[in-house]
């Protein structure tokens, strides 16, 4: 089932944006909250977990606090876009920690990735030494973000 799609009611909707939040709340808080008694709203959320949507829990980290405030995203060309050179880069790519997110594009270029370091220094090692060096790449470009204005996690 967690490639189904299911319906999902005002309250499901509710206790997804809820969660999206603080995925610490209480099930007692969160019945409360969405209208609920506290047996249903488990069952919901039992529901939701089983069904794919809810994928799991986990803790949110300040990636700034923890000195890893620049951020760039980096434009990848490909030699070659077969399947097999696809899936030797997106293996590789996944080895790479300051890769935060890699999507494979409908574009002018194949690859969109996140990249999160310390500073613009260690960027360009990581950029020089590992992301030029993946599968198949034959090209990159750089987008430099000055400021996060909206980032879900």
């Amino acid at each position: 089932m967690p490639n189904d799609r299911i319906e999902l009611d005002r309250f499901d909707l509710a206790i997804l944006r809820i969660l999206q939040t603080d995925g610490r709340i209480t099930a007692v808080e969160l019945a409360r909250r969405i209208g609920l008694s506290k047996s249903p709203t488990q069952a919901r959320m039992k529901r939701l977990e089983d069904a794919g949507i809810i994928t799991g829990y986990r803790a949110i980290l300040d990636p700034i606090r923890m000195g890893q405030a620049h951020v760039a995203f980096v434009q990848v060309t490909l030699s070659d876009t077969r399947e097999t050179a696809l899936t030797a880069f997106n293996g590789a790519v996944l080895t790479v920690p300051e890769v935060e997110q890699c999507h494979m594009m409908a574009s002018s270029f194949d690859y969109l990735l996140k990249v999160r370091t310390s500073d613009i220094q260690a960027y360009r090692r990581v950029l020089g030494e590992t992301i030029s060096t993946l599968p198949h790449v034959a090209s990159t470009s750089t987008y430099v973000a000055m400021e996060a204005v909206k980032e879900v996690f």
